[in-house]
């Protein structure tokens, strides 16, 4: 049963995890940067913006060259596009949910204010979310497949 299982899924398996391993390092990049700028006395929302941008490079060359390889490309700048665009989404819901920690929560709760609890909000919880919509987004419609009528 689990053999029948794994066959099936097998492709979906190795795609996920090629995809964890180019947003694991992905997420040690940004997370040391966004660290690094949080110690420099940088804003929070804008160190993450700014870690959030090397960080999304560093995984599109990534997913682009080696979680999706074996997919057709389309126009580099079609996907560059696309790809991008779909991170400032994912940006959007990340910095949502530290906006909220840290400002609304930080308002009531002081400690949600500091370093280490923004540091959770952004890159546990609100990366977490982002990172859901990024798979689903770039198997869907950035490195689709052949069949995909949409691409």
């Amino acid at each position: 049963m689990f053999r029948s299982l794994y066959n099936r899924f097998r492709h979906l398996i190795h795609e996920l995890g090629k995809f964890g391993v180019v947003g694991g390092t992905a997420f040690v990049i940004d997370t040391a940067v966004y660290s690094a700028l949080l110690a420099a006395d940088f804003e929070t929302t804008f160190a993450k913006i700014i870690a959030t941008v090397i960080s999304a490079t560093c995984a599109f060359i990534g997913n682009r060259f080696w979680t999706w390889r074996d997919r057709p490309r389309s126009a580099l700048h079609r996907e560059y596009v696309l790809y991008f665009t779909f991170n400032l989404i994912g940006l959007g819901i990340t910095l949502a949910v530290l906006g909220f920690s840290h400002y609304v929560l930080g308002s009531i709760w002081p400690v949600f204010q500091t370093d280490l609890a923004d540091l959770i909000s952004a890159q546990i919880v609100g990366n977490a979310l982002a990172t859901i919509f990024r798979f689903w987004t770039y198997r869907r419609f950035v490195f689709a497949a052949a069949d995909n009528p949409s691409a």
